[in-house]
């Protein structure tokens, strides 16, 4: 006799004065899903909430901002911060406007977007190569990180001169300077990502038979995802800031030396608007790196 047929059998002999359940599998199973539904979305429309009022919160005081801004040009206020010479909201706007007619500003914009996507895509290459070899070789960490330690305090503008004498061109020598400012926290944070993955995680997939090259791809990766994100994030904010170094003192395009011929000629309001749009294109950029690498962190938002 099987087992199906036994188990029927012997659930056929059940009393007839046994209480019968509350819920039966056929009436529970929909009331089962309708919960499901209804914490669902709940949970959307807390979350939708939630985002919401960061976004309301984050308009709010950017206006206020903007205000504080326009009532410190406006009664030229100049108590240890002079705003006697800062252009108003509104002569930036303006002046804005006026670029956005111009096809040169265009040009001085894709000459930067096109740098610090050479540099900060040979900067993600190496850097996150480098991290994961030094962070999980004792060989490469003692042969690489003194270099590290030694290059990376030195700022982007000190590698100007020395960059200039080094590429045979100007743009070569922009993108190894803004090169240089997206890769040290890139390498920086894979390292920290790499020491931080929990031992137990490693000695049980070896214990389940894994492979050294299993463990790295399947444990040890993943596990340095939200470090190496970050790292990410943050290389690409230095990066702009590296790149502006290097167009203020050898470039010819770019919207870094759109701020400084600004400055050169006295055009207060041109100084600004360069200003905001670095920080646009640095605030815009970062968001899609934070988007590309969040599907390599699912794991880690299933956890919550």
């Amino acid at each position: 006799m099987s087992y199906a047929l036994a188990k029927s059998k012997a659930d056929s002999k059940v009393p007839e004065n046994t209480p019968v359940p509350a819920t039966s599998p056929s009436a529970a199973e929909p009331v089962s899903v309708s919960n499901n539904e209804l914490l669902a979305a709940r949970v959307s429309r807390a979350v939708n909430s939630g985002q919401a009022q960061s976004i309301a919160v984050g308009a709010l005081s950017l206006c206020f901002g903007i205000l504080l801004w326009h009532l410190a040009t406006l009664y030229n206020f100049n108590f240890f911060i002079n705003f006697e010479n800062i252009p108003s909201p509104v002569k930036v706007a303006n002046a804005f406007f006026v670029h956005l007619t111009e096809p040169v500003f265009y040009t001085h914009i894709l000459v930067s977007i096109r740098r610090i996507l050479i540099a900060y895509g040979l900067a993600v290459l190496l850097g996150v190569v480098t991290g994961l070899l030094v962070g999980r070789s004792r060989l490469a960490r003692a042969a690489v990180l003194p270099y590290i330690e030694v290059i990376r305090p030195i700022p982007a503008v000190a590698w100007i001169p020395l960059a200039i004498l080094m590429w045979p061109t100007e743009e070569s020598s922009i993108i190894y300077i803004t090169f240089l400012g997206a890769l040290f926290p890139i390498i920086l944070n894979t390292i920290h990502g790499v020491e931080q993955t929990p031992e137990v995680m490693i000695r049980a997939a070896l214990s389940l038979g894994a492979n050294k090259l299993q463990v790295f791809w399947h444990v040890v990766l993943p596990a340095a995802m939200p470090s190496i994100a970050t790292g990410l994030a943050i290389g690409m904010g230095v990066s702009w800031f590296s790149l502006l170094a290097g167009e203020i003192i050898s470039g010819q395009y770019g919207i870094g030396y759109f701020t400084w011929d600004a400055y050169s000629l006295i055009n207060y309001p041109d100084i600004v608007v360069g200003m905001l749009v670095i920080g646009g294109l640095g605030t815009l950029s970062t968001y899609l790196i934070r988007i590309a690498t969040r599907p390599a962190l699912r794991w880690k938002q299933m956890q919550r």
